[in-house]
């Protein structure tokens, strides 16, 4: 099959398109004949390494495709089914070897490219927004890179939760993108610091890390929450954690 992978870390000049042996399911496991990819910024952190993985390492973290075969063990599949997942590492390749319990089979209305492209970033936002902080009605949250995928699904759902939305973006189209979406303000980091337009927040979801994450301590009320699932801009420095005490016990 035709795959695009590395086999060492490094920039997109490291990236090859050849052929490499078709997968075939073990145990608990389907083949998925895939028909869409999706893109997203933890392909990069596997490029480069920051995240570890045996080479050949085929990138891609969600897809969405047709059931080739299952294993004999797999009872609730079968081939043809319409599925997609994310979280099984392989979908820039034709095929990807997939444990069953991810695969989310796909109603007639839902295509390939809609379905691939929503997994990842939209189960990232739901669990961030009904999980790691259940938002309610009336708090407020900053959500960082508010125009991208997962910050524009971040921003819909906190306001179907009825939150209070601020939001960071870079340049005034981005700014544009996320008040389309929901968000209540929308403050463009490059031109001015983020801090002074939002305090007293409950919660900061903060994908970008190094350039954002300790100046987001100030942005919190007392025992507000930073939420950090990213690094855009680099890992989140090393810090004192008698910090987190000075600045309310985070």
């Amino acid at each position: 099959m035709k795959a695009v992978f590395v086999e060492t870390p490094g920039g997109p000049e490291n990236l090859k398109y050849a052929d490499l042996p078709t997968p075939k399911p073990g145990t608990g496991q389907a083949l998925v004949k895939l028909a869409a990819a999706g893109v997203n910024f933890i392909d990069i952190y596997f490029r480069t390494g920051l995240y570890k993985a045996d080479p050949p390492v085929v990138l891609g973290n969600e897809g969405a495709g047709v059931v080739e075969a299952v294993a004999p063990d797999v009872s609730d599949l079968k081939a043809g089914d319409r599925v997609a997942y994310a979280m099984a590492r392989g979908s820039y390749a034709e095929y990807a070897v997939v444990p069953a319990w991810q695969l989310v089979k796909l109603p007639p209305a839902v295509d390939f490219n809609t379905a691939a492209a929503a997994m990842l970033q939209g189960m990232t936002a739901h669990y961030l927004t009904h999980s790691t902080f259940p938002l309610q009605a009336g708090q407020r949250c900053l959500i960082h890179a508010a125009a991208g995928g997962v910050g524009l699904l971040l921003v819909q759902m906190a306001k179907m939760l009825g939150a209070h939305v601020t939001g960071t973006v870079g340049d005034e189209s981005k700014a544009q993108l996320s008040k389309d979406a929901g968000a209540d303000e929308v403050i463009i980091y490059t031109q001015e610091d983020f801090v002074p337009r939002a305090k007293d927040m409950h919660v900061v979801y903060d994908s970008v890390g190094k350039s954002t994450f300790l100046k987001s301590l100030d942005c919190l009320r007392p025992r507000g929450m930073m939420v950090t699932f990213g690094n855009a801009s680099g890992p989140v420095p090393d810090f004192a954690p008698l910090i987190l005490s000075q600045k309310g016990s985070l």
